[in-house]
């Protein structure tokens, strides 16, 4: 069984089933997710209904609470040899418990950023799962302190990115995008309430940047689990705006351009790792940003690849400060400063090598198959 409560862990997920399929041909998957973990042959008996901060889950609560039911019922009924949690841990923390106490063995693979805050959940950590699979090398001796079984595995984002061309020309074709234009990236995120509050920022940048830069044309990724009727009124505005709408992954996007404005989460790393310059910005409702501020004692970026590099190695633009005046201000500087770029190119491929030699869907599939006992 494989758990995944959001856009990014789906992908996770979806990539994970492919390799277990490759590896046992008659494995039997079942899972919450998304399309592409359908897609990828999981049997799903539940969708994504994700939720972010205290106010943001309020909306969110019944369809969570159904989801949680059934996931329960599932572990309990289909008893699967290993239950896989994917990261959403005010969800799964409660599906490893009941999994450990039905005495089903459990990974945890992408670890709650409980280094960030609530450091308790470390511990807690040895309750829920029998061991983990971390994306971020700091990470493994986190967990081993504490005495968990703890594996670096390397993040699945270069999984995704190893199956693309890496010639931008060819994605743009690939696409049916114009290949001798240059684009800009927008990355919106995936959760209703980043959508809410990032798309009109993004609108106002599209419109700011077309007057200084005629020659740019834009695209945008929009995550699948993405309610597109719900942002109907907005999306519209940026077609008419001739901003290029993908129902693919951040990935093409991000390779094909020449920069990008970047939601807080994993497209910056994805951005870092095929070297695309980028902003990052953030806007959640004040409450939940005011209680996160006071809590997160440990941590002085929200970016992943700053908190890798620990330093500001990319602009982070939050709540207020996440204006269409100040996206402009550093697009227009990591597009005219050589210097700015070149730099900002060198740390990410400092972040890359961190990364080297790693296949992380691979390497976690082969650690299901050992905790199920299975013969490969």
């Amino acid at each position: 069984m494989i758990v995944a409560g959001e856009s990014s862990g789906e992908l996770y997920g979806a990539l994970l089933a492919s390799k277990l399929k490759t590896l046992w041909p008659d494995v039997k998957v079942i899972g919450v997710g998304g399309e592409r973990m359908e897609q990828a042959g999981v049997e799903m008996f539940s969708g994504i209904a994700s939720s972010f901060g205290i106010t943001e889950a309020v909306s969110t609560f019944r369809t969570v609470k159904e989801s949680y039911k059934r996931t329960i019922a599932a572990v309990r009924s289909e008893r699967p040899d290993v239950v896989v949690l994917i990261d959403y841990p005010d969800f799964n923390f409660g599906v490893g418990r009941e999994a450990r106490r039905a005495g089903v063995r459990v990974l945890y693979y992408v670890s709650p950023q409980v280094w960030a805050w609530r450091g308790g959940r470390v511990k807690t950590m040895t309750e829920i799962a029998n061991r983990i699979a971390v994306l971020l090398p700091f990470e493994e001796s986190i967990y081993r302190d504490v005495g968990m079984p703890s594996e670096f595995v390397g993040h699945p984002v270069l999984d995704e990115i190893n199956l693309l061309p890496g010639d931008k020309e060819e994605i743009k074709r690939l696409l049916r995008l114009d290949p001798s234009r240059p684009y800009l990236a927008l990355l919106p995120g995936s959760r209703n309430h980043e959508l809410k509050r990032l798309l009109p920022v993004l609108l106002d940048v599209v419109k700011r940047f077309r007057k200084e830069y005629p020659e740019y044309e834009f695209v945008m990724p929009l995550a699948p689990n993405m309610d597109m009727d719900k942002f109907k009124a907005l999306l519209d505005k940026f077609k008419d705006e001739g901003v290029v709408l993908l129902r693919e992954s951040a990935v093409p996007a991000l390779l094909l351009a020449e920069a990008a404005v970047v939601a807080s989460g994993t497209a910056a790393l994805q951005a870092a790792f095929v070297g695309t310059p980028l902003v990052v910005i953030y806007k959640i409702f004040p409450l939940t940003y005011f209680i996160g501020k006071t809590f997160a004692l440990n941590v002085k970026y929200i970016s992943l690849v700053n908190i890798l590099m620990d330093k500001p190695v990319v602009k982070e633009l939050l709540q207020g400060n996440a204006s269409p005046e100040r996206v402009m201000e550093e697009l227009r500087r990591m597009l005219i400063d050589k210097d700015y770029r070149k730099r900002m190119l060198s740390d990410f491929d400092d972040v890359k090598s961190l990364f080297e030699g790693k296949n992380p869907s691979m390497r976690v599939a082969e650690i299901v198959g050992n905790m199920a006992g299975w013969e490969a």
